[in-house]
């Protein structure tokens, strides 16, 4: 092998790691993106679970409030009734 043909070979292999470098980061590029959309996923799913907790937190709240008035107009009834006997 003489002077040109190293050349060419050392040229084509340098074009080869060229390419490998670019494949290797342009799936580097879409794998970082792909982690940074399932952040933001993940995110948006925490966000609506707090808001259900939070909704889900209010309608106990009303649940036990009118338990509560349910409980006192059944023990002023009780009381009524007690009262005619």
């Amino acid at each position: 092998m003489n002077g040109g043909d190293w050349a060419g070979v050392v040229g084509a292999g340098g074009v080869f790691l060229f390419l490998i470098v670019v494949v290797w980061q342009i799936a580097a590029t879409w794998r970082a993106r792909m982690l940074a959309s399932r952040e933001e996923q993940y995110k948006q799913m925490a966000l609506k679970y707090q808001q259900l907790l939070e909704d889900n937190i209010e309608m106990h709240r009303r649940s036990i409030e009118e338990q509560t008035h349910t409980r006192i107009s059944i023990e002023s009834m009780e009381k009524m009734m007690r009262e005619i006997e």
